[in-house]
């Protein structure tokens, strides 16, 4: 279930009701009064939740589900277990969107204190004017907050960190020694969008952000919360300014990366990686440990551990200028074809 430090749930819901928000169609009307206490996805689904199925390639999850229901195209109604009730939807993944938005919200701070009277900050904490901090959040000794930073509720930020100005921070678990520079959002929600029957709709981003001890994050950087796994960035690792790590990603420890980095969703990245400026990874990738990616790079692929790749499509270094010899011997070629 979402960190109830950082989402609120809503009472449960009978399954006839979650139907009728979802858009979807209940298959069995006689378990319309069944009650639903959460959202989880398809493999890890528990006894009281909805779940959604939506890709052939994870059909065994399906057919192994202890949901208590899922939205699911006809065409796989009969692939559910005994005891999961089909919810049936034209895009499942819409449908459980939208039921998921219904039973949990972002806590968010109100009222006129800036400061909330739940805040708990450990001894020689220096906070600079403007600052602001939701309920239930913890901050730990020696850590300096710079001005008109926001701390969201239930955020715990460790010890002797330095939190730059203009900072957002929401939905965070932050270790020791942490750096964040002027301008940087944590926490914010990832990008899960996908279409319903009145075009696009956000996904509840109901993961969290977890910053291990030791990680900088420059200026105008941003780490998104995950979709529902958590996005990590692992010990001692360094973001330059503006680099953009996507929800569900997991970085490893001591990774560097340059400025403009963008990684998207749901990438591994092994420890030591070192990433040059203004390279882009697609999704769902594998990057190995002590791999090295040239700047510009654009990564479609998994990259094995220790090598090194350029260009777009990102590839091994060594074929990288084979290809770029070769293309410009070429060009040479046929530049003295015409002169003759």
């Amino acid at each position: 279930m979402p960190d109830t430090r950082f989402f609120e749930t809503s009472e449960p819901m009978a399954l006839a009701d979650i139907a009728i928000i979802a858009g979807a169609t209940l298959a069995d009307l006689s378990a319309g009064g069944s009650r639903i206490a959460s959202v989880t996805p398809l493999g890890r689904a528990l006894r009281d939740s909805v779940t959604f199925f939506s890709d052939r390639r994870y059909i065994s999850d399906l057919k192994a589900t202890l949901a208590q229901a899922c939205f699911v195209p006809a065409a796989f109604v009969d692939d559910l277990p005994n005891g999961c009730v089909a919810l049936v939807a034209g895009n499942p993944h819409a449908a459980f969107a939208l039921a998921a938005d219904k039973l949990y919200s972002p806590r968010v701070h109100t009222g006129e204190q800036a400061i909330h009277s739940s805040v708990e900050l450990e001894d020689g904490v220096v906070l600079s004017p403007g600052v602001v901090i939701g309920p239930g959040a913890r901050i730990g000794s020696g850590t300096w907050i710079g001005a008109n930073t926001v701390i969201g509720p239930g955020v715990v930020i460790g010890r002797h960190c330095r939190i730059g100005p203009n900072a957002s921070i929401g939905f965070s678990l932050i270790g020791d020694r942490v750096h964040i520079l002027a301008g940087a959002a944590i926490g914010e929600a990832g990008f899960g969008v996908t279409v319903g029957k009145d075009g696009a709709i956000d996904v509840p981003q109901l993961g969290r952000v977890i910053l291990q001890d030791g990680v900088t994050v420059g200026a105008n950087s941003c780490v998104d919360r995950g979709a529902w796994e958590d996005t990590v960035i692992g010990e001692n690792s360094k973001l330059d300014n503006q680099v953009q790590i996507a929800h569900n990603v997991r970085i490893g420890r001591n990774c560097m990366f340059a400025a403009q980095v963008g990684i998207s969703g749901s990438t591994v990245v092994g420890d030591g990686a070192v990433f040059g400026g203004r390279a882009g990874f697609a999704d769902h990738l594998t990057i190995g440990a002590g791999a090295r990616i040239a700047a510009c790079a654009g990564v479609m692929k998994d990259v094995p551990a220790g090598e090194t790749w350029c260009g777009t499509p990102a590839r091994p270094i060594r074929r990288f200028m084979r290809e770029t010899a070769w293309l410009a011997r070429s060009a040479q070629a046929r530049k003295g074809e015409k002169q003759e």
